[in-house]
């Protein structure tokens, strides 16, 4: 992924605001929980997902599936992938 650039401040109580394209790109909602992870001189951020968390969809549900390679889909999720695959080929 292409770095956006984007600066932002820490206020008086330590946070940093997520911009609101980066927040657009990874589906991430009010309230939604993040891991923060250091790396050397690195911080990182990282979507927390459930573990039935439809990777396209970001439904969770009982009768979502887990695939090879950790991918978790919905049956709209599926659908949806099922299309955009069809499309391309």
């Amino acid at each position: 992924m292409k770095s956006k650039g984007i600066i932002r401040r820490v206020d008086k109580l330590g946070r940093v605001a997520l911009p609101v394209e980066i927040r657009s790109i990874f589906n991430i909602k009010e309230r939604a929980p993040v891991k923060i992870h250091i790396n050397e001189d690195k911080i990182i951020l990282k979507k927390n997902r459930h573990l039935l968390e439809c990777m396209i969809t970001g439904e969770i549900s009982l009768q979502n599936r887990l695939y090879s390679g950790g991918i978790v889909l919905s049956t709209r999720g599926a659908e949806i992938l099922f299309h955009a695959l069809k499309i391309t080929n």
